[in-house]
């Protein structure tokens, strides 16, 4: 096997001899994981010289993990809040199944009324079917009105109308 001899020069001046070689890159990741952090702060904490406090800084690492945990739990909480506010508007969704909505058409601006059939669970959160109509969106939804055997109960949500923001109550057999 042979090898290209080069000269140059280091930065003192010099002339030196070696090999050409080739560059070694890790095209995965430019960042450590958690694991990888500690790891390499065991390894600096066990060589350390104890004589010369100033060749590492522990407090740095130390500094740097609580930095690491604190936005790895940051973001588990922020990851936690999506999950449950998704469950939520999922089940209200499906919690409508059955009943008289009025919901406000996006692409018309109108009032429509029906039953939702059915609910469909997609990326952007929970669409429902009224009376056919894919697509309608539980932010969309203006009134809803309980099909029970026993009783009907209907709620309001009228956010430009204040004076009519009560929602009516009755009782049938």
């Amino acid at each position: 096997m042979s090898s290209a001899s080069t000269i140059a020069t280091n930065t003192s001046g010099q002339t030196e001899t070696g090999t050409s070689g080739s560059s070694i890159s890790n095209n995965s990741s430019t960042s450590l994981s958690s694991t990888e952090f500690l790891n390499l702060m065991m390894d600096e904490l066990e060589n350390q010289n104890p004589l010369d406090p100033s060749s590492s800084d522990p407090t740095q690492y130390l500094t740097e993990l609580a930095q690491m945990t604190s936005v790895e739990q940051e973001t588990d909480t922020a990851q936690n809040t999506e999950d449950t506010a998704q469950a939520q508007s999922v089940s209200q969704a499906v919690g409508l199944i059955g009943d008289s909505v009025t919901y406000t058409d996006q692409s018309t601006g109108d009032s429509v009324t029906g039953t939702v059939s059915s609910v469909q669970i997609t990326s952007s959160g929970p669409t429902m079917t009224v009376n056919g109509v894919t697509g309608v969106l539980l932010s969309s939804v203006t009134n809803v009105t309980q099909q029970d055997s026993s009783s009907t109960t209907s709620t309001t949500t009228d956010s430009s109308d204040s004076s009519d923001s009560s929602g009516s109550t009755g009782s049938g057999s």
